[in-house]
Formats: C-alpha cells, sequence, structure tokens
C-alpha cells in the first residue's frame, strides 16, 4: 500500500509553495501581526483565484473538485508559511459543514462565496472557559431567532457567516447565521496570535436558518471536526519542518569557540528530536489523509492520532527553534516567535490536546470492544 501522494499532488503543493514563497513571506506575516490589519486580504483573494481554497469543494458549487488530498497538500504549505488567512475557519470548518449537511439551496448559496474568497466562514460552538460538550451548549434558537453567547470563535471578528450549534427543543442541532444580519454583536479576545484572530459573538434574536437534520448537531460537529483535525494537522506538520528547517541552518551559520554550533553535541540532540517529532506527526497525518479520502471507518481514530501528534510536534519544534537560536531566539527581531505564536493558536483551535487524547482513548477502546466482522 502506497501512502505517498501522487504526482499531480506533489506538482500542486510544489506550486503552493512557490505562491506563499512570494506572497506570504514571513515580512508579510509580520506586516498583519505588526499592523492594524487582522487578515492578509489580498493573499485570501488571492488563494481564492488560485482556487487554493476551492479545492476540495465540487465544480457544480464554485470549487476545483479535486478532493481532500489535495487540500491537505495546500493546508500543509499554508502551515509552512504561517499564512495569517481564516482557511481553518472558512474551508476547513464552514464549508465542510455545507458539504456534510447543507441543502442543495444552502450550498449553492455559500460554497461559491467560500471558495472564490468573496466570504469568510466560521464555526461557533464553543461558549467560554472548559471543556465543549453536549451539555455544556446552551445557546438556544425559538422561531428561527438564535439568542446567546459563543467564545472563543476563530476568525469571528471578520467571518461573514457562521455554522452555530445550539438547542431547539433541547436537542442540539445546527444554524447557519448571516453575520452581518440583525442581532449580532462582536468582540475581539486578545490571544497570543493576533494573526489568527479569536472574538467573542453574541446573539440577541439573529435570524438563523437550521443547517442539517434537527437534532443532529451534535453527531455532525464530531463528524466535521474529524475532518478538520487532520486538515489542521497538515498545518501544524507544515509549521514544524518549517520551525526545524529553522534551527538546523542557524545552527549550521551561526560560529562559536570557532566551530558550528550545530557540532555540538547538545544541539545535534535538540534537531533530532525535533526530526524525530516532525516525522512521526508527516506519519500519522499521512494515515489521516488516507482515512479522510476514502471514508474509512478508521477516520475517528485517525483523526484523533494525528491531531495529538501533530500539536505535539509543531509546539515541540517550534519552542526549539527559539531554543537553537539561543539569546537572539527570544527578540521581536527574529521570526521565531511566529511560529510559536502560532502552534499555540493551533494547539486551541478544535479544542485543547487533552480533550483529543481523551477522544482518541476511548475510540481506541470502543474499536477495540467491537466484535470483527465475520
Amino acid at each position: 500500500m502506497n501512502f505517498d501522494f501522487s504526482d499531480d499532488q506533489k506538482q500542486l503543493q510544489d506550486q503552493a509553495r512557490r505562491f506563499l514563497a512570494d506572497k506570504c513571506p514571513t515580512t508579510a506575516v509580520r506586516a498583519v501581526l505588526e499592523g492594524g490589519q487582522t487578515y492578509d486580504r489580498a493573499l485570501w483573494i488571492e488563494l481564492g483565484e488560485m482556487g487554493f481554497l476551492g479545492a476540495a469543494i465540487p465544480e457544480e458549487f464554485g470549487g476545483v473538485g479535486l478532493g481532500h488530498l489535495e487540500l491537505c497538500v495546500i493546508a500543509e504549505e499554508l502551515g509552512r508559511a504561517i499564512a495569517p488567512v481564516p482557511v481553518s475557519s472558512s474551508i476547513y470548518l464552514a464549508a465542510e459543514f455545507l458539504m456534510a449537511a447543507g441543502s442543495e439551496d444552502q450550498k449553492r448559496s455559500w460554497l461559491p462565496k467560500l471558495a472564490s474568497g468573496e466570504t469568510i466562514g466560521t464555526f461557533a460552538y464553543g461558549e467560554g472557559l472548559g471543556r465543549v460538550t453536549e451539555t455544556s451548549i446552551k445557546a438556544t434558537v425559538a422561531g428561527g431567532k438564535l439568542s446567546g453567547t459563543k467564545s472563543p470563535v476563530p476568525d469571528g471578528e471578520i467571518a461573514d457567516v457562521a455554522v452555530v450549534a445550539a438547542r431547539d427543543g433541547g436537542k442540539v442541532s445546527l444554524y447557519l447565521v448571516d453575520l452581518n444580519g440583525p442581532g449580532v454583536t462582536r468582540e475581539t479576545v486578545e490571544s497570543i496570535d493576533p494573526t489568527r484572530g479569536q472574538s467573542v459573538l453574541t446573539f440577541k434574536d439573529a435570524p438563523a436558518e437550521r443547517l442539517g437534520p434537527a437534532g443532529e448537531g451534535w453527531r455532525l460537529a464530531a463528524e466535521v471536526m474529524d475532518r478538520a483535525a487532520i486538515l489542521l494537522a497538515f498545518e501544524q506538520v507544515g509549521g514544524s519542518d518549517r520551525a526545524l528547517e529553522m534551527g538546523r541552518d542557524y545552527a549550521l551559520d551561526r560560529m562559536a569557540f570557532g566551530r558550528p554550533i550545530g557540532s555540538f553535541q547538545a544541539v545535534k540532540h535538540i534537531l533530532a528530536d525535533m526530526y524525530v517529532s516532525a516525522t512521526l506527526a508527516r506519519s500519522n497525518a499521512y494515515y489521516g489523509a488516507w482515512a479522510l479520502s476514502t471514508g474509512s471507518s478508521e477516520l475517528p481514530v485517525a483523526a484523533a492520532t494525528a491531531r495529538v501528534s501533530a500539536t505535539q510536534a509543531f509546539q515541540h519544534c517550534s519552542k526549539n527553534n527559539i531554543q537553537v537560536h539561543g539569546g537572539m531566539g527570544f527578540t521581536w527581531a527574529f521570526d521565531c516567535h511566529m511560529y510559536y505564536r502560532r502552534s499555540n493558536n493551533l494547539a486551541l483551535t478544535l479544542g485543547s490536546q487533552s480533550t483529543w487524547e481523551d477522544l482518541l482513548i476511548d475510540r481506541l477502546r470502543q474499536r477495540n470492544d467491537t466484535p470483527a466482522a465475520a
């Protein structure tokens, strides 16, 4: 069995890398971090024009119609460039929810806009501190009107439409809400990575349109979150690899006591550990990509495995990249902190690492307790 990407997919990845190297150097990321913008709008529109945003969206709904494997390789390059754009919120979440549960009219209304970058989407389900569970969701919908508060919402400040988990008749359902419509207020939340913003969204009788069957919101959310976890894992793998390269290159160039610091055993061990964690994360991400693209029953386990491994790798590599750079690595002038910021942001984007570790344990137990088919 070949788990590698095809030549066409590798060519797409190379195209994405060259595009992002030209359009999204770290100076562009720094401009968003230091400036008044919340994301790189020009880059976002160009990603849509290049077809990268619509890679997994069917052609009939304005996408390119390639598939999730192609979106995985694009995600890796976005993570490598730590691109300051809302791809995970808009494409991995909002677009996936629409493709999984949207009606024909909902898909035709929103997917072409998400694919082109004209519209930004997000998913609002958390309601403050603590782990999100089915019982922790308190927002309600009555008579097609949504009320409640969601926090934190990724890219909520810039999103145009949100998929919102809320209760109607006691059970959790999903709803589409136009965030530019009435009954919606937004408040920016300060976070470690301002290039991927977080917000509080407050709804007061905001018009809401149900997405998918009534009472199936929690099940649908779990399914789409698994897909998003794999795509986000590829972003984390891309960031891990780039952090490792930055540390390696600096260790080869920086001289101390008449020799490169990379020749010292302590530095070698740091870089070797980074390589191991990044390679393990890539292996698990590939496992997830296979499960995602084939619709395998292994998807829940593969998603949790990829999520845990990639989160650990990106945090480990970004932290140790700073360590290899020494005192210079802690300064604002070097780019190390931008990867460290992004690694911590992504570590919480779909729920904490401990949440996914618990999910992995539960899913492995369920799989082991399920009798094998005859």
